[in-house]
């Protein structure tokens, strides 16, 4: 498990995570607001997933590898955007990508690398419990790790962690809830992705 050292340094440089960054009336509003979106099973090349998703502000289209505009940010996610960005101390403007997954029972996701045009990945986990696993191959190994992702918490990967690491998080039992910001890479802004 992920755990700062005694200096208050996370083991994986560049995870930043704290919990209760809403309160469970938040919560609830949040998974409503989710649950009355569009939502739609995750495509890959092909490939039908079992979490639901839905996008604003920009998309990235797995079947074609394209990246587009996608419906803008309502208003019911503004605030989250706010104290998401805030945690990981970015303009709320520089967060432009939004996702939205409901993980329903037996849905999960498996290891990847968050497309490169993405440069911060800052995730709220809403519902339930979960654990977020880390791996990086180093030689002919994996160093790994996991985070504990508690309902109504927050993580923010950035550098390193972002960069050189894979993540997932297992298939599980119960329903569970996210909203995924991203800001994209400074040299992607201005080719148009």
């Amino acid at each position: 498990m992920v755990m700062p050292d005694l200096f208050g340094t996370p083991v994986v440089p560049g995870l930043s995570t704290a919990t209760d960054i809403i309160d469970s009336s938040e919560e609830a509003a949040l998974i409503a607001g989710i649950d009355g979106e569009a939502l739609a099973p995750f495509r890959f090349q092909g490939w039908l997933g079992k979490r639901l998703t839905h996008s604003f502000g920009w998309n990235y289209d797995f079947e074609n590898g394209a990246f587009a505009e996608a419906d803008p940010l309502p208003d019911w996610l503004r605030p989250l955007r706010t104290r998401a960005a805030e945690f990981a101390g970015l303009d709320p403007e520089a967060l432009v990508q939004i996702l939205l997954i409901r993980y329903d029972p037996g849905a999960g996701i498996g290891w990847h690398k968050d497309r490169p045009l993405y440069e911060h990945v800052i995730g709220v986990s809403l519902g339930h419990a979960a654990t977020m696993r880390l791996r990086r191959r180093i030689d002919q190994r994996f160093e790994r790790a996991s985070v504990p992702l508690a309902p109504r918490s927050i993580y923010h990967l950035s550098g390193e962690v972002r960069n050189a690491f894979e993540h997932s998080i297992a298939p599980m039992d119960v329903p569970r809830w996210s909203v995924t910001f991203r800001s994209l890479r400074a040299h992607k802004k201005t080719a148009g992705g």
